[in-house]
């Protein structure tokens, strides 16, 4: 504790008299963050640091596989901050990032590690899919590399059920909101985003690239009620 005592220190005495500008604004006139990152609660991925943002530009949500359960009427933490961050503070964006050698993948790739974890291998349940993606779709791969595909198939899944809350769906369809499916490798640093369109993960990184969207909000065409009304007396007559 005494390290973390210390950056307090540090904070309080040099890092916040630099911002208090910044912090009396938030303070007095609120968050209004542009994206909600829902991210692994490994120690070592720190979502603020790898985007370099700032206090008040991201809203975060960090669990133990970066997981999103499935929308349902039982509440939990991370669909309460899912709800709040669309409803409630109007985000446009919304990012899971998975990372490489991920304690929680490797607990996924050998349940007998969870044993004395309950709690955590129910939680990972939640994951399971992206389990049954990486036996059926990858073979015969080394230990390590296992990990690190199934901790992107994990993403994918994550973002599969994101798309079940409510919340994300009425936003996606309004053309409101967008998803995105990372993937942090520690020791390189890189990121890699997923493609929606060809369902590949690419490196993001250059200022003047396009950022990879995995699943893009598209307003919906709503057909004309009289057309609709034909279509309808004419499928009836057939």
């Amino acid at each position: 504790m005494d390290s973390i005592i210390d950056g307090v220190s540090h904070f309080r005495s040099v890092v916040f008299p630099e911002q208090r500008s910044l912090y009396r604004k938030l303070a007095h006139h609120g968050q209004q963050p542009k994206a909600l990152v829902i991210s692994c609660a490994d120690s070592r991925v720190v979502p603020e640091i790898i985007t370099q943002s700032g206090p008040g530009e991201m809203f975060v949500c960090r669990n133990a596989g970066n997981i999103v359960p499935p929308f349902s009427q039982v509440n939990g933490g991370v669909s309460s901050a899912i709800e709040y961050a669309v409803v409630g503070l109007g985000v446009n964006d919304i990012v899971v990032c998975g990372h490489s050698d991920c304690g929680a993948m490797k607990a996924l790739l050998k349940p007998e590690a969870l044993t004395d974890m309950p709690n955590v291998a129910a939680w990972l349940r939640h994951a399971e899919s992206a389990r049954h993606v990486l036996r059926e779709a990858y073979s015969l791969l080394p230990e390590a590399e296992a990990a690190r595909v199934l901790a992107m198939e994990n993403v994918v899944a994550q973002l599969n059920h994101l798309r079940s809350h409510p919340s994300v769906a009425a936003k996606l369809a309004a053309g409101q909101l967008n998803l995105h499916g990372w993937f942090f490798d520690l020791e390189n640093g890189h990121i890699l985003a997923l493609d929606g369109e060809t369902g590949t993960f690419l490196p993001v990184g250059d200022r003047n690239q396009t950022l990879q969207v995995a699943v893009r909000g598209t307003r919906r065409a709503v057909a004309d009620p009289c057309c609709a009304q034909h279509a309808h007396h004419v499928t009836a007559a057939e």
